[in-house]
Parts: C-alpha cells; sequence; structure tokens
C-alpha cells in the first residue's frame, strides 16, 4: 500500500502546484471586484495543502489508521477537483477577455462610422450654402482646442465634436428664401430663422445615441444673460459644450466673409468678444479663449477694453 500512498500523494502535488501556478494567472485577468470570490478557490488549495502536510506526517512517523487510505484519495480527488476548476476558469477568463476586445473593436468601427455619417451631414449643409463652406471643420477644431482647457472626459468630448459637426442642423428646415437671402433679414425671416435649433432637436430627439450631442445644436444660441434663444437660458443652466462653442463660432463667423458682411480684423472680432463676455459669453470661456493667443493684444490698442482684460487675466 505505500505505493498507493506515494502516487496520490505526488499526483495530488503535482495538480495542487499546477493548480497554484494557473491560480496565480488567472487573477491577473479577472477584475479587482471578483478578487475576494476568487480568494475562496485560493482557500480550498491551502486546504488541501494542509491535508497533504498532515497526511505525509503521519506517512513519516509511520502512524497507521482504517481511514488512512480514504482519506487519500478524498484529498487526491480535492486536488483534481481545484486544477479543473481553475483551469476551466481559466479558459473561460480567456475567451471572455478575447470576445470583449472584438466587442470594443466593433464599438470603435460603430463611432467612426457614427462620427463620418455625422461629417457628411454637415458637409451636405455646407454645400447647401457654399459660402459657409469649412466652417464646420474650422470652428469644430476651435472648439476642440478650446474645450482642452476645460476638463471633459474622453466621451464628453467626442459628443462635444459630434456635437459642432451638427450645430446648424436645424438650418434644414429653414427655407431657401431665407436661408441664402443677400442682405439683412426682415423681422419676420429673423423669427424663422432663430427657429434652427428647435428644428434640431425635432430631427435629433428620436436617435437616442445622439441624445448627449443635442446640447450644441439646441443650446448654441443661449446667452449667458438670458437674452439669447430658443429657451432664454441663463449663465450656467447654459450646457458647457454649448458655451465654449458660442465663442468658437462667433469667432469663426466674424472673421470670415459673409454675404451680409465683410470679414472682420482680428482686433475687432477679438474687442468684440471680450466687451461680451459676462453678456453673450461665459466669462470663464472667454478667459480659456484669450489663453488660446488668438488675440494679439498690445498696450493701447484698446483702451477702453483694457479694464476688461484685466478682469479676465487668469
Amino acid at each position: 500500500m505505500e505505493l498507493f500512498h506515494i502516487s496520490t500523494v505526488s499526483i495530488g502535488a503535482v495538480l495542487l502546484g499546477a493548480s497554484i501556478y494557473q491560480s496565480r494567472k488567472v487573477r491577473k485577468l479577472i477584475p479587482p471586484t471578483m478578487g475576494t470570490k476568487w480568494g475562496i478557490i485560493d482557500a480550498f488549495m491551502l486546504f488541501f495543502l494542509l491535508g497533504y502536510c498532515v497526511h505525509l506526517i503521519v506517512q513519516v512517523l509511520e502512524i497507521s489508521f482504517a481511514a488512512d487510505y480514504v482519506v487519500s484519495v478524498v484529498f487526491l480527488g480535492g486536488a483534481i477537483f481545484v486544477f479543473l476548476v481553475i483551469n476551466i476558469s481559466r479558459q473561460a477568463i480567456c475567451q471572455i477577455r478575447e470576445s470583449q476586445q472584438k466587442i470594443l473593436q466593433i464599438h470603435e468601427e460603430l463611432e467612426n462610422a457614427y462620427e463620418s455619417t455625422v461629417e457628411g451631414w454637415g458637409r451636405a449643409l455646407e454645400l447647401r450654402d457654399d459660402e459657409t463652406e469649412g466652417h464646420t471643420k474650422r470652428v469644430c477644431a476651435l472648439t476642440m482646442e478650446l474645450a482642452q482647457k476645460f476638463q471633459l472626459t474622453e466621451k464628453e468630448q467626442w459628443f462635444l465634436k459630434l456635437g459642432v459637426l451638427m450645430h446648424d442642423i436645424g438650418k434644414m428646415g429653414v427655407p431657401d428664401s431665407i436661408l441664402l437671402k443677400k442682405g439683412p433679414l426682415t423681422a419676420e425671416e429673423k423669427k424663422e430663422m432663430e427657429k434652427h435649433p428647435v428644428y434640431a432637436r425635432e430631427l435629433l430627439l428620436g436617435i437616442s445615441f445622439l441624445q448627449p450631442v443635442l446640447d450644441i445644436p439646441y443650446c448654441h444660441h443661449e446667452r449667458w444673460d438670458g437674452t439669447g434663444y430658443p429657451q432664454g437660458l441663463k449663465g450656467k443652466e447654459i450646457p458647457l459644450g454649448a458655451r465654449i462653442f458660442a465663442v468658437a463660432d462667433v469667432w469663426d463667423a466674424l472673421i470670415s466673409k459673409r454675404r451680409y458682411h465683410e470679414a472682420w480684423t482680428v482686433d475687432k472680432v477679438c474687442e468684440h468678444i471680450v466687451q461680451r463676455s459676462g453678456t453673450h459669453f461665459d466669462p470663464e470661456v472667454v478667459k480659456r479663449f484669450l489663453e488660446l493667443d488668438l488675440c494679439k493684444f498690445q498696450l493701447g490698442v484698446f483702451p477702453e477694453v483694457e479694464p476688461l482684460l484685466e478682469q479676465l487675466a487668469p
């Protein structure tokens, strides 16, 4: 029977050794939240290791008892059980990890597809009004640069970008006779033009994925002092993304030639933005905008603006 004892102890010890090795590898794969539960498996291994130690001591001391062989078989069975559980768990976790990688890849491809679709919508709008060609691309780049000054997550920045790309999508509901009119709009035409944020909301509201994108298309004409449209939001009631975009949008709109105005000089646009800090624009966003160094204010150029610049200085 000594051969039987040696065989069971040897096989069990090998299996437990392999189990310990596998357990360490599995622990690196599992989420931290599962660490406590995995500790139960480790406890089983320690229990059977302790059992083998006792068994070996009994054999060394040549103590024999009737249930000795039963104990050997029980501990061997336990070692096999632990080994199989850990091995199967490792294989399952590896498969889950591979599936997660595939899901992440598919998710990334979907996000790229969404972004490409939204960019296509933006280009379609610019084709309708060729005067604003390139506006969306420029204002998107400036908005994202300005957004770096704020603590936005990657996901928030991504939705911000989509919002910028679709900021004027509501103009699809504005008649060409108004949208493409040369010269100033009448009061009625202006009222119709100001409906485009509402049109944007109605267009995007039914697309659940694009709900976080609505902030800019729906709120980018709101003003810090509450005099904007369509809701008359005031201060921080206006979503941060819309407040950031408002400054970038006005910058690009004024620095570019349009049918209803010539392109403004950089100094004039900068003066306009600074003077409207606290009324049209969020003062904090204006402060961060000035940090981009697009405005080259020099002492004495705008004496009436200098007190405002001192207030906005970081």
